[in-house]
């Protein structure tokens, strides 16, 4: 199984994230209904909820913010994005890093360019890159959003990118979809037809679907051995 293959090369991927130092501390930031404090007044005002993100952080003595894979978020009920059809979409696929606009973005394995667009809707990823890899085998995708637009300039598909090269940032909230800076990073084994884009949430129906499909990304990111909160 890819998981497996994945543990076994962990201890070779490049940080996606580079830490200030290796024992730097993450916080775990919660989206789901439990957290009282996410309002609807701060989900609907860009500058409210940033500021609520960068309050949280130095509360908690972090620089980032880590959370997200298989949580059921309310949040999501503040964008029509996700709430097409008769069942809305709540579960998040993804781990999202929170922190300051312009953060780097490095590849953890050597790939090539699979797909990239500007998925310009409010609530969506905004300027987003999709990277294919190639190990013991098997064929998997790294799928980056929220990023800077900028990114996008020069890619083309097949383009060949090295293991650790930084090749984007975390975008501000003009371009990366409308939220607060951060990085929504995915594993997607099979892409299907999709290029540039592939769900990030999905409903809940669907979970055990999309997390066969889109493992546990800290398999990867290695970063929920430094969490706290």
């Amino acid at each position: 199984m890819l998981q497996e293959v994945l543990k076994q090369h962990q201890s070779a991927f490049h940080p996606v994230i580079t830490l200030l130092q290796p024992n730097e501390q993450l916080l775990v930031m919660d989206f789901t209904a439990n957290n009282t404090t996410l309002t609807k007044p701060v989900l609907n005002n860009i500058d409210r909820f940033c500021r609520y993100i960068t309050r949280t952080l130095a509360s908690g003595g972090c620089r980032l913010g880590i959370g997200g894979y298989n949580e059921h978020r309310t949040i999501y009920a503040v964008s029509p994005h996700f709430d097409a059809g008769e069942e809305p979409r709540r579960l998040h696929l993804g781990i999202d890093v929170w922190g300051p606009s312009g953060t780097p973005v490095s590849a953890p394995l050597k790939g090539h360019v699979h797909s990239f667009r500007f998925n310009d809707h409010f609530g969506d990823y905004g300027a987003t890159i999709i990277l294919q890899h190639q190990l013991d085998g098997y064929t998997f995708h790294t799928l980056y959003g929220h990023l800077s637009i900028s990114n996008l300039q020069g890619l083309y598909e097949k383009m060949p990118i090295a293991a650790g090269q930084q090749f984007a940032w975390f975008g501000t909230p003009a371009e990366n979809g409308g939220w607060p800076p951060h990085l929504h990073f995915q594993i997607v084994t099979d892409m299907m037809h999709y290029r540039g884009d592939y769900p990030g949430v999905c409903r809940y129906s669907e979970r055990d679907k999309y997390l066969q499909n889109c493992p546990d990304p800290d398999l990867i990111l290695q970063l929920n051995r430094n969490t706290h909160g």
